[in-house]
């Protein structure tokens, strides 16, 4: 029976909301009840390890979801891969073990990225299991495999916040505990519905295939991986981890807020790799798609910005609300743009334009380290903010550049709509009223007025929606 785009939706959304739930629980226990030094420390740890351990995919994971939902032979590739992780994985840990020699002068650091990284090393031992799960498009398996780490280390850390035990070691064992339960509940559920042996095996001819494959997408990797978290390397080591503490607080807020960018992105991968492969896409209304996402980008944007004073202030007991509001303003106009720019990557990647999407990681890279090194000196945080911002546009002027898809273009100034109606009935609500739930009623209202004008909501949107969640 074919599974459609709202059943995959649905089990993927579902997940997203149980993770991001629990994930803000637990990013929430750990910035009230830890100093700021110490939260920026964790963050620092964790910004270290999963930008290597992204970097150590080299790319294949991406791969391995597309061979897959190709119809390749799934238990050569999940051999292939496992072997990969578990190799390139212990050989890091194996490196770390030695990187006191490197961390001599922040012995506090080293110690957190070692042990928090023992728990890493098991979540990429699973993913693998996670990867061709996802190319076959089980999503509800692949949900109950994300969710058991999360579950357990947030009820576990209330717990702990109960009995005013929080603490970086409690905390570190708990990290610990949670990754090696996601790893267990991984191999578990893929061996008992997947059932597709799991046998870590090094075929020499095979894997240079897959690495050959991979190539293009090794130096995407790299530069994501540094472009994701550079600044947080950045503020942690140059600046300080106070201000760390307050910038990652933000950042991971901005994240969240991502969640229906997170619910449909996996999707796309195998769902137009089948669409592109019949040039079944050619029937399809791939920009009301895209005009969806970014129109719930921009809402959620604006929706952000009307509640992170009062509300952050009240649940920090005022130590991430104020002090973060620019910050926040400037990495929420990256909303749409992000929606937009993923949507690109994946029309691209299917289409095997590689060598294009490595381009436009290169360009993106290197206009955040250049606004990081220039811009976080002089505006620390909000610097950082804004160097994001750029390299977003950046990526989002290129990607529309190199489209060669009809019915995509034009998509860049839906998006600018979209931004300045969001912004736009943002400003009037709040010049209006002062009340906060008065003002943001209305700014719904005004926004959802202003995409009627600008036509950025039609009257045929909705069955067009409906085909497209029976894809």
């Amino acid at each position: 029976m074919k599974k459609k785009l709202a059943h995959n939706l649905s089990a993927n959304t579902l997940q997203l909301v149980i993770n991001q739930l629990f994930g803000v629980l637990i990013f929430y226990v750990l910035s009230v009840n830890l100093d700021k030094n110490s939260f920026g420390q964790i963050n620092l740890a964790l910004a270290v390890l999963l930008s290597i351990f992204n970097i150590l995919s080299f790319g294949i994971d991406q791969v391995i979801i597309k061979k897959v939902a190709h119809g390749d032979n799934a238990q050569t590739l999940l051999s292939l891969y496992a072997f990969h992780v578990i190799f390139t994985g212990v050989l890091f840990y194996s490196i770390l073990l030695l990187g006191r020699l490197f961390f001599a002068h922040n012995s506090e650091v080293y110690w957190l990225i070692l042990l928090i990284g023992a728990g890493k090393l098991m979540i990429f031992f699973s993913t693998p299991l996670k990867q061709v799960t996802s190319g076959m498009e089980r999503f509800k398996l692949l949900s109950y495999m994300l969710i058991a780490s999360n579950v357990a280390r947030g009820t576990a850390l209330v717990v702990l916040a109960f009995l005013h035990q929080v603490s970086i070691y409690n905390i570190v064992w708990i990290f610990i505990v949670g990754d090696v339960l996601e790893l267990t509940m991984c191999i578990f559920l893929f061996r008992r519905y997947i059932k597709v042996p799991v046998i870590p095996r090094f075929q020499k001819a095979p894997y240079i295939r897959l690495l050959r494959e991979s190539l293009p997408q090794v130096g995407v990797v790299l530069i994501t991986s540094a472009l994701a978290r550079f600044d947080w390397l950045f503020i942690g080591f140059m600046v300080s981890a106070v201000k760390l503490a307050e910038y990652s607080f933000a950042y991971k807020i901005f994240e969240i807020s991502t969640l229906p960018l997170l619910a449909v992105a996996p999707l796309l991968i195998p769902r137009f790799t089948k669409l592109f492969k019949t040039n079944a896409h050619e029937k399809e209304d791939l920009k009301l798609l895209i005009r969806a996402e970014i129109i719930v980008a921009a809402f959620t944007g604006l929706l952000l910005n009307l509640c992170w004073n009062p509300i952050i202030d009240m649940v920090t007991h005022g130590k991430y609300g104020a002090i973060n509001t620019t910050t926040i303003f400037i990495l929420s106009l990256c909303l749409p743009l992000l929606y937009l720019n993923n949507y690109l990557w994946t029309i691209f990647f299917v289409q095997n334009r590689l060598k294009m999407i490595f381009q436009s990681f290169l360009l993106t890279f290197g206009i955040n380290v250049f606004g990081d090194l220039v811009l976080i000196p002089i505006y620390k945080n909000e610097g950082a903010a804004i160097a994001f911002l750029l390299a977003c546009v950046a990526q989002t002027v290129f990607y529309c550049s190199k489209n060669e898809l009809i019915a995509l273009k034009g998509i860049f100034y839906t998006a600018v709509i979209c931004i300045l109606c969001a912004l736009l009935s943002g400003l009037l609500a709040k010049s209006l009223f002062q009340n906060l739930w008065l003002a943001g009623v209305v700014s719904v209202v005004f926004y959802c007025l202003s995409l009627l004008l600008t036509r950025q909501i039609r009257r045929d949107d909705r069955q067009g929606l409906i085909r497209i969640l029976n894809w």
